[in-house]
C-alpha cells in the first residue's frame, strides 16, 4: 500500500467546499478574535468592514490558489495510483481551456490509467531463498535420502528452492474483483514436482512455473471466487514454503499427495464460518492433460472460532494416461499426430482406474505461543475399473512452541500404512518423527536445526553399500531461509 498525503485523498468537493465556506466561517464565528475599529465622524465602521472585506478577499484568493494546485497535483497522479478520473476540471485562473475537437471520449482516455492501476494496486513481488545441509547417518550410496520431498541430499550443501512471487489478490474493500498470481520457482524443488514424466508428459516446459493463475470474485452473495490455471494443492496441511511450516523437512504425505493442479476452481462463503470448495482439473501433476478425465473435489472449510479451522477434502481422478508421447516417430509410425514437435501414440486399452483420496486436517492455535494440527488421509487407486485396489491411510499429528520472539520448537509424528507399495513401491508400515528448532535473528531469516528419523517394518532405506538396505533413516540437517516483499501471512 502506497503512502501518500492524506491531502491527495480528498475528493475535489471536499476542496470546492473549503473555499467557499472557510472565509464565512471565519467572518462568522464568535470566538474570532475582534479587529481594530475605525470609526467615521457619523459613528460608523465602514472603514473596518472594508477592511475585514480585503481580508477576506485575501484569504479566499489565497485558498483559490491552493485548490487549483491540489487539483493540478490530483489530475496528474489519481488515475495512475486509484484508478479514478475526476468527473469535471476546474481551469487555472486566467488559463484557456483545452478544445475537446477530435479528443478521443474521457472512458477511452481513463480505461489505460484504470486498467494499470487495477493490475498495480496491492501488487507484491516477493522473493525466497531456501537452502540447506544435510547428513544421513546411514552414509548412503550417492548421498540419497529415501522418501524425502525436498531435503533429498546428503553430506551436501543444496539449494532447496530460489523463487519469485508476484501477486496481485482481489480486494473487495476496494472494489478490486480481479487479481493474479505467479509463482517461480528454481532448485531441487523443482525437479520433486515436475521431474517425474509420468505424470508431466512435457516437464520442461513448465517446470520453472509452479503457480500460475488468474482470479475473478463474482457478487453473488458473500463473493463466489473463481480461479483459473495452476495452483498449488490443499490436499494435505504441508505447503511449499518453508517459511510457513512448522518443521524444515516435509512429511511422507506431502511426498506423496498431489503437489499441484492444472485447471478451475471456485469458493463460495456461505457464512462467515463456513466456506465450501468445489474443483475441476486436468489431474495430479498435470499441467496438461493425458486423458479426456477430468478430476473432480469437493471439500469445505469450517471455522467455528478464529482459533480453529478445519479443512476437509475429497478427490477422484484418473491418473492413467491414454497416450504417449515421442520425440521421434519409429518404423511404421509416420503418420503419427505431432504437437510442437512431440508425436504422440495412443495406448491400446488404457487403464480406467480410478483414484480416490479422502482428506482432513484440522488447526489450533491454542494460544499465541501454542499450536496443535493433525492429519488424516486415506488414499485409494485401481489399475483398471474392475482391478483390487491398492491404497495407503495414516495421519500425522503437529506441535508448536514459541519460547521467545526469536526462538521456536516444533515436532512432528505421523505414519503411513502402503499396502502394494502404492507410495513407497513396497508393502510396509512406515512411521518417522522429526524435532525442530527454530532461530530468527531477523524478521525476513529463519534458521532450523532438525533431527529426524524415519523407520519401517521392512529393511528399505539405503545404506553404506550397493545392494544393503536399512529398517530406518536417521538425518541431522540445517536449513536456511531468506524471504523479502510486501506478501503478508503464509505464502
Amino acid at each position: 500500500m502506497f503512502d501518500y498525503q492524506s491531502c491527495l485523498k480528498w475528493p475535489a468537493g471536499a476542496f470546492f467546499s473549503l473555499t467557499l465556506l472557510t472565509p464565512l466561517a471565519m467572518a462568522q464565528s464568535p470566538s474570532a478574535e475582534p479587529q481594530p475599529q475605525t470609526t467615521t465622524p457619523g459613528g460608523t465602521s465602514v472603514q473596518t468592514a472594508d477592511q475585514r472585506i480585503t481580508e477576506l478577499s485575501h484569504q479566499v484568493e489565497e485558498l483559490t490558489k491552493l485548490v487549483h494546485q491540489l487539483q493540478a497535483q490530483m489530475s496528474r497522479e489519481a488515475p495512475v495510483l486509484s484508478g479514478t478520473v475526476p468527473s469535471t476540471t476546474v481551469p487555472a485562473p486566467g488559463a484557456v481551456a483545452p478544445s475537446t475537437a477530435g479528443a478521443a471520449p474521457a472512458s477511452a482516455v481513463a480505461e489505460s490509467p484504470k486498467v494499470a492501476a487495477d493490475l498495480l494496486r496491492g501488487m507484491t513481488i516477493n522473493a525466497m531463498l531456501d537452502g540447506y545441509y544435510e547428513y544421513n547417518t546411514n552414509a548412503s550410496v550417492g548421498r540419497v535420502n529415501n522418501l524425502r520431498a525436498y531435503d533429498v541430499s546428503s553430506n551436501s550443501f543444496s539449494l532447496n528452492q530460489a523463487d519469485i512471487v508476484v501477486e496481485s489478490a482481489p480486494d473487495l474493500t476496494i472494489g478490486k474483483r480481479a487479481g493474479m498470481r505467479l509463482d517461480l520457482q528454481y532448485g531441487q524443488a523443482t525437479a520433486t514436482l515436475q521431474g517425474n514424466s509420468a505424470n508431466e508428459l512435457k516437464p520442461d516446459v513448465y517446470r520453472a512455473i509452479f503457480q500460475a493463475y488468474g482470479t475473478y470474485v463474482f457478487p453473488v452473495g458473500k463473493g463466489l471466487t473463481v480461479d483459473f490455471g495452476k495452483w498449488a494443492s490443499s490436499l494435505g496441511i504441508e505447503g511449499n514454503y518453508t517459511k510457513d511450516q512448522l518443521n524444515y523437512s516435509r512429511s511422507f504425505w506431502f511426498d506423496y499427495l498431489p503437489f499441484y493442479h492444472m485447471g478451475v476452481r471456485a469458493k463460495y462463503a456461505l457464512t462467515d464460518q463456513l466456506a465450501i470448495n468445489a474443483w475441476i482439473t486436468n489431474g495430479t501433476q498435470q499441467t496438461e492433460e493425458f486423458n479426456n478425465f477430468k478430476d473432480q473435489l469437493y471439500g469445505f472449510v469450517l471455522t467455528p472460532t478464529p482459533a480453529v479451522t478445519w479443512t476437509f477434502n475429497y478427490y477422484q481422478g484418473q491418473e492413467h494416461p491414454d497416450v504417449v508421447y515421442l520425440q521421434s516417430p519409429g518404423s511404421g509410425q509416420q503418420n503419427l499426430p505431432n504437437q510442437q514437435g512431440t508425436f504422440i501414440l495412443p495406448i491400446t486399452n488404457p487403464p480406467d482406474g480410478k483414484l480416490q483420496i479422502i482428506d482432513s486436517y484440522v488447526t489450533w492455535q491454542v494460544s499465541k505461543a501454542i499450536t496443535f494440527a493433525a492429519e488424516v488421509d486415506y488414499v485409494q487407486q485401481r489399475l483398471y475399473s474392475h482391478s483390487t485396489p491398492l491404497h495407503v491411510t495414516g495421519g500425522a499429528l503437529y506441535g508448536g512452541y514459541q519460547l521467545t520472539p526469536k526462538v521456536a520448537l516444533a515436532a512432528r509424528v505421523e505414519y503411513v500404512a502402503d499396502f502394494g507399495g502404492l507410495f513407497s513401491g513396497t508393502t510396509q508400515y512406515l512411521k518417522e518423527g522429526t524435532l525442530t528448532l527454530d532461530y530468527r535473528p531477523a524478521e525476513d531469516f529463519l534458521m532450523r536445526g532438525e533431527f529426524r528419523r524415519d523407520q519401517s517394518n521392512q529393511h528399505y532405506f539405503i545404506g553404506s553399500s550397493l545392494g544393503v538396505f536399512e529398517a530406518s533413516q536417521p538425518t541431522i540437517g540445517l536449513g536456511l531461509t531468506w524471504w523479502f516483499g510486501q506478501k503478508e501471512g503464509a505464502w
